[in-house]
């Protein structure tokens, strides 16, 4: 099923270049060339070449035989050159076949490069994230299944409080934690937690307090009675347009939800931030992650980390004696998903792992 959705989210339209207005600046020990290895990304790549891998599509734009970088490929040769007005940009270059009497070796596999690894993040864009209060009130639920049964797993029949659309696919989930704005101690919303697929067989018609049926297809864990549903598109090909750009610069969010539950993640995880459409978040915005540095206060035995201190030295702590620590940048991620208060995004890049409660600003 995913496989529909993974092809269609690989067909991603490049950024427009005259829409970003950016200097190129390369990293200090940016290489002239760069073989290209399986599992690469154009961030990836970019990121071997530039502090700012969101520009990627100036550093390619010249090129005529890298004019759609999908086109390119493990084990391709990328070589760093400049154009006339000394600006860099990245070229294929021509390495040679090597032959051998009894074997044929190529270069290419049969899977192109893509901008970044979306076999991650396709789920969160198909399947909803977050259940708001409202949807938490008012959607259909689950009441139980034709064997009398408070959970039921594939090939099961199972009953739902609504109306629902005869043929129509929906998806099961389950209402988790309550997600809290760390800033305002706002109520968000509840952590959706995807637990499958049906399709409804009989409409219902709760105004009768007949339920409708739905007949489990593809179930990842049990579905059980007070679950809560809502519409897909099983068939939808869903497109995904990364236009890259640096966030407003007067974002200043935090992580608050991590999808693995982990309060440490890496590379390649989502995380949820609060900061959502109401904020000015767009789609594709790079965010630099960030992590205040632990306070330092000055003691009658010398510098101690806050946390470490004692009551009486917290206590009789002077403005004087604190000092204002930095915050140092950890790493990058890129929204790929929006809700109205919290957006969805994937860990790029980190230095070390990532925590919540850490800030997102501009890069």
């Amino acid at each position: 099923m995913f496989k529909k959705v993974f092809i269609s989210i690989l067909c991603i339209v490049l950024p427009i270049y005259s829409a970003i207005a950016d200097e190129l600046t390369l990293q200090k020990n940016a290489p002239t060339s760069y073989v290209v290895k399986k599992g690469d990304t154009l961030w990836d790549i970019s990121a071997v070449f530039l502090k700012q891998p969101w520009l990627w599509p100036k550093l390619w734009r010249l090129n005529p035989e890298i004019n759609n970088p999908h086109l390119i490929y493990p084990g391709d040769e990328l070589r760093l050159v400049y154009d006339e007005q000394g600006q860099p940009m990245l070229v294929k270059g021509k390495p040679s076949l090597k032959w051998s009497p009894k074997t044929r070796k190529t270069l290419k596999e049969q899977n192109p490069v893509s901008i970044i690894s979306l076999n991650e993040i396709a789920p969160y864009i198909r399947y909803e994230s977050l259940l708001t209060q409202q949807q938490v009130d008012t959607l259909p639920y689950v009441l139980g299944n034709n064997e009398g049964q408070k959970s039921a797993l594939n090939n099961a029949k199972i009953y739902i409080k609504g109306d629902l659309i005869a043929g129509q696919s929906y998806g099961f989930y389950n209402k988790g934690e309550k997600i809290i704005d760390p800033e305002t101690q706002e109520l968000i919303g509840y952590y959706a937690k995807f637990i499958g697929m049906g399709k409804a067989i009989r409409a219902g018609d709760i105004a009768n307090n007949v339920p409708a049926t739905v007949y489990l297809s593809e179930v990842k864990r049990e579905v059980r009675s007070g679950d809560l549903v809502l519409p897909i598109n099983d068939g939808q090909l869903l497109p995904a347009y990364y236009s890259m750009q640096a966030a407003d610069k007067d974002i200043n969010g935090r992580i608050i939800k991590a999808a693995t539950d982990n309060r440490e993640f890496a590379k390649l995880d989502v995380v949820m931030i609060n900061k959502g459409l109401e904020d000015n978040v767009k789609l594709g915005d790079i965010m630099s992650i960030n992590r205040q540095s632990p306070q330092v206060i000055e003691t009658e035995a010398g510098p101690r980390y806050k946390k470490d201190s004692s009551r009486w030295e917290r206590l009789t702590e002077s403005s004087e004696s604190g000092y204002v620590m930095p915050t140092e940048k950890l790493g990058k991620l890129m929204i790929f998903k929006m809700y109205q208060q919290v957006s969805m995004g994937l860990i790029l890049s980190t230095q070390k792992p990532v925590r919540l409660d850490d800030k997102v600003t501009a890069p």
